[in-house]
Protein backbone atom coordinates (compact mmCIF):
# COMPACT_ATOMS: atom_id res chain seq x y z
CA UNK A 1 0.00 0.00 0.00
CA UNK A 2 1.47 3.45 -1.16
CA UNK A 3 0.70 6.75 1.39
CA UNK A 4 1.77 9.45 3.48
CA UNK A 5 0.74 10.95 6.24
CA UNK A 6 3.14 13.90 5.13
CA UNK A 7 1.56 17.20 3.70
CA UNK A 8 0.86 16.99 0.03
CA UNK A 9 3.92 18.92 -1.96
CA UNK A 10 4.15 19.96 -5.49
CA UNK A 11 1.92 19.55 -8.12
CA UNK A 12 4.49 16.79 -10.19
CA UNK A 13 5.41 15.26 -6.70
CA UNK A 14 2.97 12.78 -5.36
CA UNK A 15 5.05 11.46 -2.46
CA UNK A 16 2.76 13.15 -0.03
CA UNK A 17 -0.69 12.54 -1.36
CA UNK A 18 -3.22 11.46 1.20
CA UNK A 19 -6.21 10.09 -0.61
CA UNK A 20 -9.48 9.56 0.46
CA UNK A 21 -10.44 10.10 3.50
CA UNK A 22 -12.71 7.39 5.20
CA UNK A 23 -14.23 9.41 8.12
CA UNK A 24 -15.03 12.45 5.71
CA UNK A 25 -19.10 11.93 5.81
CA UNK A 26 -18.73 11.13 9.58
CA UNK A 27 -19.87 7.69 9.47
CA UNK A 28 -16.92 5.73 8.17
CA UNK A 29 -17.31 4.69 4.12
CA UNK A 30 -14.12 2.84 3.94
CA UNK A 31 -11.92 2.64 0.59
CA UNK A 32 -13.49 -0.70 -1.59
CA UNK A 33 -11.04 -3.96 -1.12
CA UNK A 34 -11.01 -6.46 -3.12
CA UNK A 35 -11.95 -9.81 -1.94
CA UNK A 36 -10.92 -11.70 -5.16
CA UNK A 37 -8.40 -15.03 -4.06
CA UNK A 38 -4.89 -14.36 -6.00
CA UNK A 39 -5.17 -10.83 -7.28
CA UNK A 40 -3.29 -8.05 -5.72
CA UNK A 41 -4.23 -4.30 -5.47
CA UNK A 42 -2.16 -1.26 -4.95
CA UNK A 43 -3.67 1.87 -3.08
CA UNK A 44 -2.51 5.07 -5.17
CA UNK A 45 -3.43 8.49 -3.17
CA UNK A 46 -4.31 11.36 -4.80
CA UNK A 47 -5.45 15.11 -3.65
CA UNK A 48 -9.16 14.12 -2.36
CA UNK A 49 -9.26 10.74 -4.03
CA UNK A 50 -7.74 7.30 -3.91
CA UNK A 51 -7.05 4.49 -6.87
CA UNK A 52 -7.47 1.30 -6.23
CA UNK A 53 -4.83 -0.31 -8.81
CA UNK A 54 -5.27 -3.90 -10.19
CA UNK A 55 -2.00 -4.24 -11.81
CA UNK A 56 -2.58 -7.45 -13.74
CA UNK A 57 -5.57 -5.40 -15.41
CA UNK A 58 -3.38 -2.02 -15.73
CA UNK A 59 -6.64 -0.25 -14.74
CA UNK A 60 -8.55 0.49 -11.12
CA UNK A 61 -10.47 -1.63 -9.64
CA UNK A 62 -12.39 1.03 -7.72
CA UNK A 63 -11.55 5.01 -7.14
CA UNK A 64 -13.22 6.93 -4.08
CA UNK A 65 -13.34 10.69 -4.05
CA UNK A 66 -14.44 13.51 -1.19
CA UNK A 67 -16.66 15.97 -2.72
CA UNK A 68 -17.12 19.25 -0.63
CA UNK A 69 -19.97 20.81 -2.33
CA UNK A 70 -19.40 23.99 0.25
CA UNK A 71 -15.85 24.65 -1.54
CA UNK A 72 -16.10 23.88 -4.66
CA UNK A 73 -13.66 25.45 -7.24
CA UNK A 74 -14.90 26.46 -10.46
CA UNK A 75 -12.37 28.45 -12.26
CA UNK A 76 -9.76 26.05 -12.56
CA UNK A 77 -8.60 25.68 -16.28
CA UNK A 78 -8.33 22.09 -17.47
CA UNK A 79 -4.95 20.63 -17.18
CA UNK A 80 -5.63 18.01 -19.82
CA UNK A 81 -2.10 16.63 -19.98
CA UNK A 82 -2.36 12.57 -19.25
CA UNK A 83 0.36 11.38 -17.47
CA UNK A 84 2.09 7.97 -15.76
CA UNK A 85 1.85 7.84 -11.83
CA UNK A 86 5.67 7.64 -11.17
CA UNK A 87 5.09 5.82 -8.38
CA UNK A 88 4.13 2.49 -9.74
CA UNK A 89 5.87 0.83 -13.17
CA UNK A 90 4.22 2.17 -16.15
CA UNK A 91 3.50 -1.53 -17.56
CA UNK A 92 1.13 -1.49 -14.52
CA UNK A 93 -1.07 1.52 -16.19
CA UNK A 94 -2.72 1.40 -19.83
CA UNK A 95 -0.84 4.44 -21.11
CA UNK A 96 -1.56 6.72 -24.07
CA UNK A 97 -0.53 3.57 -26.89
CA UNK A 98 -3.75 2.45 -25.42
CA UNK A 99 -5.50 5.55 -26.80
CA UNK A 100 -3.70 6.32 -29.74
CA UNK A 101 -5.14 6.21 -33.72
CA UNK A 102 -8.63 4.83 -32.46
CA UNK A 103 -12.20 5.58 -31.08
CA UNK A 104 -11.49 4.86 -27.83
CA UNK A 105 -11.83 7.78 -25.28
CA UNK A 106 -10.01 8.18 -21.84
CA UNK A 107 -12.82 8.53 -19.18
CA UNK A 108 -12.02 9.79 -16.04
CA UNK A 109 -13.28 7.57 -13.38
CA UNK A 110 -12.69 10.40 -10.87
CA UNK A 111 -14.43 13.27 -12.47
CA UNK A 112 -12.17 15.84 -12.92
CA UNK A 113 -14.37 18.32 -10.75
CA UNK A 114 -15.29 15.90 -7.93
CA UNK A 115 -12.11 16.60 -6.03
CA UNK A 116 -11.06 20.04 -6.74
CA UNK A 117 -11.98 21.86 -3.91
CA UNK A 118 -10.33 23.62 -0.91
CA UNK A 119 -7.41 26.43 -1.33
CA UNK A 120 -6.42 27.83 -4.94
CA UNK A 121 -3.37 25.51 -5.19
CA UNK A 122 -5.04 22.26 -3.88
CA UNK A 123 -8.21 23.04 -6.20
CA UNK A 124 -5.04 22.77 -9.13
CA UNK A 125 -3.37 20.31 -7.78
CA UNK A 126 -6.61 17.90 -7.54
CA UNK A 127 -7.18 18.47 -11.06
CA UNK A 128 -3.68 17.52 -12.17
CA UNK A 129 -4.36 14.06 -10.23
CA UNK A 130 -7.58 13.14 -11.76
CA UNK A 131 -4.85 13.25 -14.79
CA UNK A 132 -2.72 10.02 -14.24
CA UNK A 133 -3.53 7.29 -16.54
CA UNK A 134 -4.74 5.12 -12.81
CA UNK A 135 -7.61 7.29 -12.99
CA UNK A 136 -8.35 6.60 -16.80
CA UNK A 137 -10.26 3.39 -18.46
CA UNK A 138 -11.17 3.03 -22.19
CA UNK A 139 -14.96 4.01 -22.97
CA UNK A 140 -16.84 4.26 -26.22
CA UNK A 141 -16.47 7.48 -27.86
CA UNK A 142 -19.57 7.51 -29.47
CA UNK A 143 -21.62 10.39 -27.78
CA UNK A 144 -25.40 9.24 -27.48
CA UNK A 145 -28.08 9.47 -24.73
CA UNK A 146 -26.90 6.76 -22.35
CA UNK A 147 -23.77 8.40 -22.31
CA UNK A 148 -25.76 11.83 -21.49
CA UNK A 149 -27.75 10.52 -18.85
CA UNK A 150 -24.54 8.78 -16.96
CA UNK A 151 -22.75 12.62 -17.16
CA UNK A 152 -25.78 14.52 -16.39
CA UNK A 153 -26.21 11.88 -13.24
CA UNK A 154 -22.67 12.96 -12.06
CA UNK A 155 -23.72 16.55 -12.74
CA UNK A 156 -26.77 16.01 -10.57
CA UNK A 157 -24.39 14.63 -8.05
CA UNK A 158 -21.85 17.18 -8.23
CA UNK A 159 -24.71 20.21 -8.65
CA UNK A 160 -26.65 19.43 -5.56
CA UNK A 161 -23.45 19.12 -3.48
CA UNK A 162 -22.45 22.14 -3.80
CA UNK A 163 -26.35 24.03 -3.81
CA UNK A 164 -26.77 22.73 -0.87
CA UNK A 165 -23.27 22.45 0.55
CA UNK A 166 -23.22 18.78 1.26
CA UNK A 167 -20.88 16.58 1.00
CA UNK A 168 -20.31 13.32 -1.07
CA UNK A 169 -18.00 9.84 -0.90
CA UNK A 170 -18.48 8.71 -4.45
CA UNK A 171 -16.93 5.51 -5.84
CA UNK A 172 -16.53 4.34 -9.37
CA UNK A 173 -14.83 1.75 -11.39
CA UNK A 174 -14.91 -0.42 -14.13
CA UNK A 175 -16.12 -4.04 -13.70
CA UNK A 176 -13.45 -5.81 -14.44
CA UNK A 177 -14.61 -9.02 -15.76
CA UNK A 178 -12.48 -12.46 -17.15
CA UNK A 179 -14.35 -11.96 -20.52
CA UNK A 180 -13.50 -8.61 -21.17
CA UNK A 181 -12.18 -8.31 -24.87
CA UNK A 182 -8.23 -7.92 -25.60
CA UNK A 183 -7.22 -5.04 -26.87
CA UNK A 184 -3.29 -3.39 -27.13
CA UNK A 185 -2.31 -5.70 -24.07
CA UNK A 186 -5.32 -4.63 -21.94
CA UNK A 187 -8.97 -5.76 -21.59
CA UNK A 188 -12.22 -3.50 -22.22
CA UNK A 189 -14.22 -3.17 -19.72
CA UNK A 190 -17.92 -3.36 -21.05
CA UNK A 191 -19.64 -2.06 -17.65
CA UNK A 192 -18.81 0.55 -15.02
CA UNK A 193 -20.12 1.27 -11.64
CA UNK A 194 -20.94 4.38 -9.30
CA UNK A 195 -22.01 4.21 -5.76
CA UNK A 196 -22.64 7.79 -4.10
CA UNK A 197 -23.02 8.15 -0.64
CA UNK A 198 -24.13 11.03 1.56
CA UNK A 199 -25.41 11.49 5.09
CA UNK A 200 -29.54 11.14 4.88
CA UNK A 201 -31.87 12.10 7.60
CA UNK A 202 -29.13 11.78 10.03
CA UNK A 203 -27.53 8.03 8.85
CA UNK A 204 -25.57 6.89 6.07
CA UNK A 205 -27.32 6.74 2.69
CA UNK A 206 -26.49 5.41 -0.38
CA UNK A 207 -27.42 4.51 -4.39
CA UNK A 208 -25.27 2.56 -6.92
CA UNK A 209 -25.45 3.05 -10.92
CA UNK A 210 -24.11 0.80 -13.42
CA UNK A 211 -23.13 2.21 -17.12
CA UNK A 212 -22.91 -0.56 -19.98
CA UNK A 213 -21.65 -0.08 -23.08
CA UNK A 214 -21.84 -3.96 -24.37
CA UNK A 215 -22.18 -4.28 -27.98
CA UNK A 216 -26.19 -4.43 -29.35
CA UNK A 217 -27.44 -7.74 -27.84
CA UNK A 218 -29.60 -7.86 -30.54
CA UNK A 219 -26.54 -9.16 -32.92
CA UNK A 220 -24.41 -11.95 -31.85
CA UNK A 221 -22.31 -11.04 -28.74
CA UNK A 222 -19.64 -12.98 -29.98
CA UNK A 223 -19.44 -12.32 -33.09
CA UNK A 224 -19.63 -8.63 -32.06
CA UNK A 225 -16.85 -8.45 -30.01
CA UNK A 226 -13.99 -10.08 -32.48
CA UNK A 227 -14.49 -6.69 -34.62
CA UNK A 228 -14.41 -5.93 -38.29
CA UNK A 229 -11.41 -4.78 -38.62
CA UNK A 230 -8.34 -6.89 -37.48
CA UNK A 231 -6.14 -4.61 -34.30
CA UNK A 232 -9.24 -2.16 -34.45
CA UNK A 233 -10.93 -2.05 -30.82
CA UNK A 234 -13.64 -3.94 -29.82
CA UNK A 235 -16.98 -2.92 -31.20
CA UNK A 236 -18.90 -1.41 -28.82
CA UNK A 237 -22.79 -0.69 -27.73
CA UNK A 238 -24.91 2.28 -27.00
CA UNK A 239 -24.37 3.47 -23.51
CA UNK A 240 -26.89 2.00 -20.86
CA UNK A 241 -27.49 3.55 -17.17
CA UNK A 242 -29.25 1.60 -14.75
CA UNK A 243 -29.79 2.30 -10.88
CA UNK A 244 -28.95 -0.93 -9.28
CA UNK A 245 -29.07 -2.19 -5.42
CA UNK A 246 -25.43 -1.92 -4.18
CA UNK A 247 -25.26 -5.27 -3.25
CA UNK A 248 -25.11 -5.80 -7.22
CA UNK A 249 -22.15 -3.78 -7.67
CA UNK A 250 -20.42 -5.85 -4.38
CA UNK A 251 -21.67 -9.39 -6.49
CA UNK A 252 -20.41 -8.04 -9.86
CA UNK A 253 -16.64 -6.84 -9.31
CA UNK A 254 -15.48 -8.49 -5.79
CA UNK A 255 -15.71 -5.29 -4.07
CA UNK A 256 -16.21 -5.31 -0.51
CA UNK A 257 -17.83 -2.05 0.07
CA UNK A 258 -18.21 -2.36 3.76
CA UNK A 259 -21.44 -0.65 5.26
CA UNK A 260 -22.92 0.82 1.75
CA UNK A 261 -25.24 -2.69 0.67
CA UNK A 262 -26.71 -1.37 4.02
CA UNK A 263 -27.47 1.69 3.64
CA UNK A 264 -29.04 1.33 0.28
CA UNK A 265 -31.77 3.74 -0.91
CA UNK A 266 -33.37 1.97 -3.78
CA UNK A 267 -36.41 0.68 -2.47
CA UNK A 268 -36.73 -3.31 -2.54
CA UNK A 269 -37.93 -4.10 -6.11
CA UNK A 270 -40.73 -6.73 -6.41
CA UNK A 271 -39.50 -9.04 -9.30
CA UNK A 272 -36.04 -10.04 -11.08
CA UNK A 273 -37.12 -7.70 -13.82
CA UNK A 274 -37.33 -4.77 -11.64
CA UNK A 275 -34.05 -5.16 -9.74
CA UNK A 276 -32.37 -2.90 -12.27
CA UNK A 277 -33.69 0.44 -12.93
CA UNK A 278 -33.28 1.42 -16.74
CA UNK A 279 -32.26 5.44 -16.51
CA UNK A 280 -33.45 7.36 -19.38
CA UNK A 281 -32.63 10.50 -17.46
CA UNK A 282 -30.87 12.12 -13.91
CA UNK A 283 -34.31 12.37 -13.10
CA UNK A 284 -35.54 9.05 -12.74
CA UNK A 285 -33.60 7.86 -9.97
CA UNK A 286 -35.05 7.07 -7.02
CA UNK A 287 -32.53 8.94 -5.16
CA UNK A 288 -33.36 11.50 -1.98
CA UNK A 289 -29.94 13.59 -1.52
Amino acid sequence: MISSDASEGRPDDLSGRRGFDEGFLGPPVPLPRLSVPGVETVVLPYTHFSVVLRPDRRLAAATAVAVDGGRLVEDVPRDDDWRFDPRVPEDWQAGPDVYRNNSLDRGHLVRRLDPVWGAAAVAVRADRDTFHYTNAAPQADVFNQGKQVWQGLENHLLDHAARHDRKLAVLTGPVLHDADPPYRGIQVPLRFWKVAAFVHDGALGATAYVLDQSPDLSRDADRALVGAVPGAPPPLGAFRTYQVPIADVTELTGLDLGPLPGADLMPPTRSPEERWRRLESPADTLMDL
